[in-house]
Formats: structure tokens, C-alpha cells, sequence
């Protein structure tokens, strides 16, 4: 457990436990407040309710995405956020990639589309209007062709097995971070190489809520 009663003191944390260790994941969680994007316990290392059936993943996995993902979030490069929620793990991204990169957040919620748009208007302003952070509403499972190809995929829900379509949207060279799995779910990087082969390694399990439709979300 990383948690903190700061923004600075948890990623600190982080840093310690070995989650994160990259100085520019270390400089993007700490400029990227995520009390911006997180009402309840923004510190505290575990997931939050921000409505709507959605939750905030815990910042160590945030942690481990952006470490995961980091050389593929240079400066300049493309990148997609699925299940983008809050948009704090967006936000981090669209620090990485700097000013001439971009990020696209997408989420079937409305709801929680118009709060991290707010949130990210509110603090970073600039991001959304010089196009640097796009958030959309759609069904993220099949990606957001609008923008694509992508360097790198973050996916923020479980899969039930491989994400094929969003595979398709991935560059070559690109890399997927995802929890894949019903009963038991797996973080899996699946990377792409130059010639278009896909790889595919599981890191860790993991318990996260499902890559559904709008409707069972707000049943569950």
C-alpha cells in the first residue's frame, strides 16, 4: 500500500515500493494532481467510486501502466485511453507525450465524459484546446478510429479475451496494456513489432470491473 496524504507523498511512495521508477512517469504522477480527477481519498492507494458504476483505479496500477507504456508516450506519439473515467490516467499520458503528442480519452458514459472534461478544462485548459487531449464518448471496445493508428493503448477495464479490434489500431512498432480475463484476469502487454507480429506476455493478475456495454455497467 503507496497511500499518501498528498499528491507528492504518494507518488514518493510509489517510487519507494519500486512500482514506478522511470523519471518521467515519477515527473507526469506528480504534476498531474489527481485530486483534479478523484473527489473521494484521491491518496489513498485504492480504487474510488466516481459514479455512474465506474470506479478510479488504485495509483499503483496507474503506476504500472505508465511504466509499462512509457516508450511508447514520447514526445509526439499517439495514444489512446480506453475506459478513460475521471481522465486522470489521460491526463498523465497527455504530460508524457508532451505538447506536439496527443491523447484520446474514450468512454461510453456521458456522464463521466462531461466530469473529466470539466476537470481537465479546469485544470489544464490549454490540453483541450490546442488539441492535445480529445475526450469522446463511444464504446471503447472498439477503439476510436478517428485518430488512430496508436502508439500505445491503455485499456481500463477487463477484457473478456483478446481485444482484437483494438489490436487493429495499434502501430507498428506499438504496445496494449490490458486486463484480459473473466474469472481470472490477467494484465497482458501485447506488443507489435515493425513487421506487424503481435506479441502477447502476462505481468500480473488483477481484479478489475469488465469491458461491457453502458447498460450492464449501470446494472451491476
Amino acid at each position: 500500500m503507496c497511500s499518501g496524504t498528498t499528491n507528492i507523498e504518494l507518488v514518493k511512495n510509489l517510487a519507494q515500493a519500486k512500482i514506478i521508477s522511470c523519471k518521467r512517469v515519477i515527473s507526469a504522477m506528480r504534476t498531474v494532481d489527481r485530486a483534479h480527477f478523484a473527489n473521494q481519498h484521491p491518496y489513498e492507494d485504492a480504487p474510488q467510486c466516481i459514479g455512474f458504476g465506474a470506479t478510479i483505479s488504485a495509483p499503483h496500477m496507474h503506476g504500472y501502466a505508465l511504466e509499462n507504456l512509457n516508450q511508447y508516450l514520447r514526445p509526439g506519439m499517439n495514444a489512446l485511453d480506453v475506459g478513460s473515467g475521471s481522465g486522470y490516467l489521460t491526463a498523465c499520458m497527455a504530460e508524457m507525450v508532451g505538447a506536439s503528442g496527443h491523447v484520446v480519452g474514450i468512454d461510453h458514459a456521458p456522464g463521466l465524459v462531461s466530469h473529466s472534461k470539466a476537470a481537465m478544462e479546469r485544470h489544464y485548459p490549454e490540453w483541450i484546446q490546442n488539441g492535445r487531449v480529445h475526450l469522446v464518448v463511444g464504446d471503447g471496445r472498439k477503439g476510436y478510429a478517428p485518430m488512430a493508428p496508436y502508439d500505445c493503448i491503455h485499456v481500463g477495464a477487463a477484457a473478456p479475451e483478446e481485444p482484437t479490434d483494438l489490436l487493429s489500431q495499434l502501430k507498428s512498432p506499438g504496445r496494449m496494456f490490458v486486463p484480459v480475463g473473466t474469472s481470472e484476469q490477467y494484465i497482458v502487454v501485447y506488443d507489435k513489432d515493425t513487421n506487424g507480429n503481435v506479441a502477447r506476455r502476462q505481468i500480473m493478475g488483477v481484479r478489475y470491473v469488465p469491458l461491457t456495454d453502458l447498460e450492464k455497467q449501470y446494472s451491476a
